[in-house]
C-alpha cells in the first residue's frame, strides 16, 4: 500500500465488490462480516478500502476510472445476454434496465458505450 497515494480508488471488482456482498448477507441471514482493511484497486495497486468508491463523482483516480468504465461495460452485455436466455429468472425487460444502468455508470466513469 502505498500512504502517500491521495487518490480515491474502484475496488478491482467494481460490479460484484466486497462491499455489495457484505449488504445481501446481511439483509438475507442478519450477518454482518467485517470489511477488509485493503482491496486491490482497478489500476492494479493495493489500498486501504476507506480510500475506495463506486461512484464516479468521487473516484479521482484515472486508470481506476477506466476499469471502472470497461467492467460496467461488460457487465451490461453480460447481464442482456444472460436475461434473453430462455429460463433466466429476469426476463429481457429487466435485464435491459439494468443494463442500462451499468451502460450509465461506464459513461460517467468516462467511457463510451
Amino acid at each position: 500500500m502505498d500512504v502517500e497515494d491521495p487518490h480515491i480508488h474502484v475496488e478491482r471488482k467494481v460490479v460484484r465488490g466486497e462491499a455489495a456482498v457484505r449488504d445481501v448477507m446481511a439483509s438475507a441471514f442478519g450477518l454482518a462480516g467485517d470489511l477488509p482493511g485493503s482491496v486491490t484497486a482497478g489500476c492494479g495497486l493495493r489500498v486501504p478500502y476507506a480510500m475506495t468508491s463506486g461512484r464516479p463523482d468521487r473516484v479521482t483516480c484515472l486508470a481506476c476510472r477506466e476499469h471502472a468504465g470497461r467492467e460496467h461495460l461488460r457487465f451490461a452485455r453480460e447481464v442482456e445476454r444472460l436475461s434473453a436466455m430462455p429460463g433466466s429468472v429476469i426476463g429481457a425487460d429487466q435485464g435491459k434496465l439494468a443494463a442500462d444502468r451499468h451502460r450509465e455508470l461506464a459513461r460517467r466513469f468516462g467511457q463510451r458505450p
